[in-house]
């Protein structure tokens, strides 16, 4: 065969193996060489009617009244190395009930041009590829890929069952850059995702809770959470008998930040005089916020000398893991007689950082202490964070957000009620 030849294969033995069109059987197939070494070969498969009884796509009548019919392309799975074009006759029955309405296939949704296989297949190579990848692949439009996509994200996530949800967790991640932020909800006890929505501000996740409805948020008994205003506010106006649990791994973020940031930068400020000193205490910063079990070998020297030299940075460094501690009570009064006692250590230190980030952390004490009742925490979110960072860079970057969040609820579905 030439480049750029044709060939055609009538109908007979050999063509009974393209199946899978029911209604329908082989009229003819030709295979297009491209005509250019850039371009995919074609084939060509005209289809024609086997049988003269339709259903009624839109109630499932059967009838035998046509009403009109036109021809139509449709793509559908390659055959062998070549994009596979379907010319078939898309009737139109005239349905006593509903009029004149598409007849329904099992292989073809209405209004499609993609049969349902290659709709499949384009979905499960979506799960490992970017939408761009998967449409050079099939020979698609992005759009086209996208869209089919979208259709069966969502007829798979939509809607969440929230019917038997009691706890959940919620955190912001960033959605690109700009301080552009989104919410994630998650339910702790399956590690499914509830819900994504745009934004961290009260308006932007109340949405959420309008899903929930009001039975939900009567049911609700625990929402683990960093110290955000925003969602303590909005939980606590829509679900009132829930209790409130601060999360260990944001309060001592936030004790790194508020507290050794401006301690070191402070000692920093206060040795200028001396370069080297100063070079190595702004140097520290990781090393003085990495948990002391993940400080390496050859560090944990440098480590000990910057902490015997300085003696506010020992303080706030010592106190800093002193602080996780708290998370480890089981009983609530034990858990506050532990607080108090890190509470006035505190206060002598004379730091003003720490002075105040202690003084700030006291009126949060309840919902410190709610973990004793109910032990959440938030590092399954940080998981999901995490894959969230490994989604966008796989799709480099999302222009939908919509499709983007139905990815993240994709990625984690939850562990089924009956598992175990």
């Amino acid at each position: 065969m030439l480049k750029g030849g044709r060939s055609t294969l009538p109908q007979d033995h050999s063509t009974n193996i393209l199946a899978g069109w029911d209604g329908y059987r082989v009229k003819l197939v030709e295979r297009i060489e491209p005509t250019d070494a850039a371009g995919k070969p074609r084939v060509e498969v005209t289809l024609e009617r086997d049988t003269w009884t339709f259903r009624c796509s839109e109630c499932g009548q059967e009838t035998t009244q046509v009403h009109d019919v036109n021809v139509r392309c449709v793509r559908d799975l390659p055959i062998l190395d070549a994009e596979t074009h379907v010319w078939v006759p898309r009737y139109r029955v005239a349905c006593p009930t509903c009029g004149p309405k598409l007849e329904a296939l099992s292989w073809l949704s209405p209004w499609e041009r993609v049969t349902r296989r290659l709709a499949a297949s384009v979905v499960q190579l979506c799960r490992v590829l970017p939408v761009k990848h998967v449409a050079a692949f099939y020979g698609l439009t992005w759009d086209t890929v996208k869209d089919l996509d979208v259709a069966a994200l969502a007829e798979q996530l939509l809607p969440v069952d929230l019917s038997h949800v009691t706890t959940m967790a919620m955190d912001e991640f960033a959605l690109r850059k700009g301080h552009r932020y989104a919410t994630v909800v998650l339910e702790p006890s399956r590690k499914r995702v509830l819900w994504v929505g745009t934004g961290r501000r009260r308006e932007e996740v109340r949405p959420f809770f309008a899903l929930l409805g009001p039975d939900g948020c009567r049911r609700m008994q625990a929402v683990v959470m960093d110290m955000n205003a925003a969602y303590e506010e909005e939980v606590r106006a829509h679900c009132p008998a829930a209790t409130i649990v601060y999360d260990l791994f944001h309060v001592v973020a936030k004790y790194g930040r508020e507290v050794i940031d401006r301690v070191r930068v402070d000692e920093a400020n206060r040795v200028r005089r001396h370069p080297q000193a100063r070079k190595v205490i702004k140097g520290a910063r990781w090393l003085l916020l990495r948990n002391r079990e993940n400080v390496k070998r050859e560090d944990r020297v440098r480590l000990a000398d910057l902490l015997a030299a300085n003696r506010r940075l020992a303080a706030v460094y010592v106190l800093k893991d002193d602080l996780k501690h708290l998370w480890g009570y089981t009983y609530p009064g034990a858990a506050t007689r532990f607080f108090e006692d890190w509470y006035h250590r505190a206060i002598r230190s004379r730091i003003d950082p720490l002075k105040s980030f202690a003084r700030r952390l006291r009126e949060k004490l309840p919902g410190i202490l709610a973990h004793c009742q109910f032990p959440l925490h938030t590092s399954l979110l940080e998981g999901v964070n995490n894959k969230i960072k490994v989604l966008k860079r796989m799709g480099y970057g999302y222009r939908d957000d919509g499709y983007f969040f139905l990815k993240i609820m994709a990625a984690f579905p939850g562990i089924p009620e009956n598992a175990g």
